[in-house]
């Protein structure tokens, strides 16, 4: 599994079974996902569909930094997403609190 699997089909079928997260997240998010296997994208959940683009479209109300080996470890459960944040692993531009518990009911 890649950061690649997990954004462009993972979250979409996640979203598919489940809209009201898009309409309860309802803002664009750019991911910056480092190493191999990595790339950028945008999840953009202002949309009522077609929510993931490669690159950075728009203007994000939150960037995510990981690793694509933290990434797919904390989308696995091998890896605990509150502690990666505090280890400064998993970064969060700006921070939000209440967005980013939105985007873990996504991601988790």
């Amino acid at each position: 599994m890649t950061s690649k699997d997990i954004i462009e089909t993972e979250i979409p079928a996640a979203l598919q079974a489940k809209p009201e997260l898009a309409k309860d997240i309802n803002s664009i998010i750019h991911f910056n996902i480092s190493g191999d296997g990595g790339g950028n994208w945008t999840l953009d959940l202002t949309k009522p569909s077609d929510w993931v683009s490669s690159g950075h479209n728009g203007t994000p109300k939150m960037t995510i930094s990981v690793s694509n080996g933290d990434f797919v470890a904390i989308r696995e459960k091998k890896m605990n997403a509150q502690m990666a944040a505090m280890s400064g692993k998993l970064k969060f531009k700006p921070m939000d609190m209440g967005l980013a518990m939105k985007l873990a009911k996504l991601l988790g």
